[in-house]
């Protein structure tokens, strides 16, 4: 038996030592994985800078509307999001995580919304409508705080402003008028000022001063008034089609027109222009197809007006330096025609509205190359 011991084990070797393994981390929040396989752990992870708050630098906003948007804005401080639609409802988001819908008010309207303004000083959301009146809408409740008549045809835009303490709305009608009504809940029903212009009018904007009032119409022209005098003090030219929408620069200086005619106008506005036509620059980039689609272009904010934006029939947003005119994005994202466009207050966002029955939240890069914007 002695001579049939077993032999002793070899010792290990350390060529194959166990070794612990690393826990594995979690990539920064910077990081985007990209794969083309259901495996993740072989995916490429790609820095990519963030600029903003959000979430994700693109987010959707998606399953409110089940018809296209018309209509999309922050409001002041950039916290929250409405939204309008051709279905007749009105959508409220969180700009920040959690981005949710916290509210959808249905059949606000009996006719499609076309276009909505936050108050500048009271909870109130003021939406127009092709069913030819003016809402008032409390967004502590969601209820229809007033309802206002006066126009006799479809109304297309709505604009705001504080002048001396009141809030004043400008509405703009295929009745060929432009009505001003008193803001907040305590003003009257009826317009206090009626500017006739003519003809069907498309875009509708204040100026810094809150007694100026521009009006784009179907003529191609925008009308300037002076509230004051109820009266049209000049007009501004150069569109060879209908302007869709005016949107004034933080500076009050320049005035955005997109047209019909896939063409962008900035206009300098200033008491004394260097321009005989007031024309300061024209934008290339956005085609507006032919659907007469009533694109609303907007300046950013959070860099005093350095970026314009325009959606496009191509289903892109064309965003461009103001000052040179270079386009410095096109972004892609929606299947549909995007119709609107706003920029975050604070930060470098874009929000963006389609015939998709979509919105989009997009951050941009602030480093991009910009000419001095002190101008706008």
């Amino acid at each position: 038996m002695s001579d049939h011991k077993r032999k002793a084990s070899p010792p290990p070797s350390t060529a194959v030592a166990l070794a612990k393994r690393a826990r594995a981390s979690s990539p920064p929040a910077n990081q985007i994985a990209i794969s083309s396989g259901a495996d993740a752990s072989k995916a490429l992870l790609r820095s990519v800078p963030r600029t903003s708050g959000l979430d994700a630098p693109i987010v959707s906003l998606a399953g409110a509307h089940g018809a296209e948007v018309l209509s999309c804005r922050f409001d002041p401080t950039g916290q929250n999001i409405a939204a309008c639609s051709a279905d007749r409802s009105l959508s409220l988001w969180r700009t920040y995580s959690p981005t949710t819908n916290y509210g959808h008010i249905t059949s606000l309207h009996k006719g499609a919304i076309l276009d909505l303004q936050w108050s500048l000083c009271a909870p109130l959301i003021y939406t127009v409508s092709a069913d030819k009146t003016v809402h008032y809408t409390d967004v502590t409740t969601g209820l229809r705080a007033r309802k206002l008549r006066g126009h006799r045809g479809v109304i297309n835009a709505v604009d705001r402003v504080l002048a001396g303490g009141t809030e004043l709305l400008a509405t703009a009608s295929d009745d060929g008028s432009v009505k001003v009504w008193e803001g907040g809940m305590e003003g009257e029903k009826h317009p206090v000022v009626d500017l006739a212009v003519g003809c069907p009018v498309t875009a509708v904007c204040w100026g810094a001063d809150g007694n100026t009032v521009y009006a784009g119409a179907l003529d191609n022209e925008i009308h300037v008034f002076d509230i004051r005098k109820s009266a049209r003090v000049y007009t501004l030219q150069g569109h060879t089609d209908t302007p869709t929408s005016l949107a004034l620069s933080p500076s009050g200086h320049f005035l955005l027109s997109p047209s019909l005619a896939s063409t962008v106008l900035i206009h300098d506005v200033r008491p004394f222009s260097p321009s005989p036509t007031r024309v300061h620059r024209t934008l290339l980039g956005a085609p507006a197809g032919f659907e007469s689609t009533l694109f609303r272009g907007a300046w950013s904010r959070d860099d005093a007006g350095a970026r314009v934006a325009v959606g496009g029939a191509d289903r892109t947003v064309t965003v461009w330096e103001a000052e040179s005119g270079r386009v410095l994005y096109k972004l892609p994202g929606h299947k549909g025609t995007v119709t609107c466009v706003d920029f975050h207050p604070k930060e470098p966002i874009v929000l963006t509205g389609s015939k998709d029955a979509t919105l989009l939240l997009g951050e941009l890069d602030p480093g991009v190359r910009l000419v001095s914007a002190d101008r706008h």
